[in-house]
């Protein structure tokens, strides 16, 4: 099982210097249209700004290095970008394709759970397909619920694909 191999990786905080990583991750899932509604690949330079956005109090980035390489990456955004919805932030979670199946999700998703409260987040936010089942699923084993449907609010070039909003909400400490 997967768990052995999660032992040997470490979350950190990503920087700047992550940020190709972190696109070339992404951008292997452009084609699958499951995890992302880009439909092109992103670059580098595109994406410094997106980063930029962030920041390690309030709404970080944190990767996954396994054996000196990132194999995962997640990220707690803006959920709407108005004071009052401090509280409540978004969560995106990629993982390497040739490490998907292997426990890398539940191992980052605890993660971030265990760390949000630190960053002012009291409610976790996800945007998934409806289509992405795997991602439902790890989700749900979360105790994620249902928030919400958006029906075919992306055009995918080909079919209309609807977003499902899965949300928790975290315990005071």
């Amino acid at each position: 099982q997967g768990s052995a191999m999660v032992m040997t990786q470490q979350i950190r905080l990503a920087s700047k210097a992550d940020l190709p990583r972190l696109v070339e991750i992404f951008n292997e899932t452009v084609d699958d249209k499951i995890a992302h509604a880009s439909l092109v690949p992103h670059t580098v330079e595109g994406r410094i700004a997106w980063f930029d956005s962030h920041n390690d109090a309030t709404r970080p980035i944190y990767v996954v290095v396994d054996e000196g390489e990132i194999v995962a990456w997640a990220s707690f955004s803006d959920l709407y970008h108005l004071p009052a919805y401090h509280i409540t932030a978004e969560i995106s979670l990629y993982i390497t394709k040739d490490r998907h199946g292997k426990g890398l999700g539940k191992y980052l998703l605890q993660h971030m759970l265990d760390v949000a409260p630190s960053h002012g987040i009291n409610n976790v936010v996800a945007l998934i397909f409806q289509h992405n089942l795997p991602s439902l699923s790890l989700f749900a084993q979360f105790d994620f619920v249902q928030w919400g449907v958006l029906p075919q609010v992306c055009d995918m070039d080909g079919f209309l694909a609807d977003t499902v909003i899965m949300g928790r909400r975290l315990p005071k400490n």
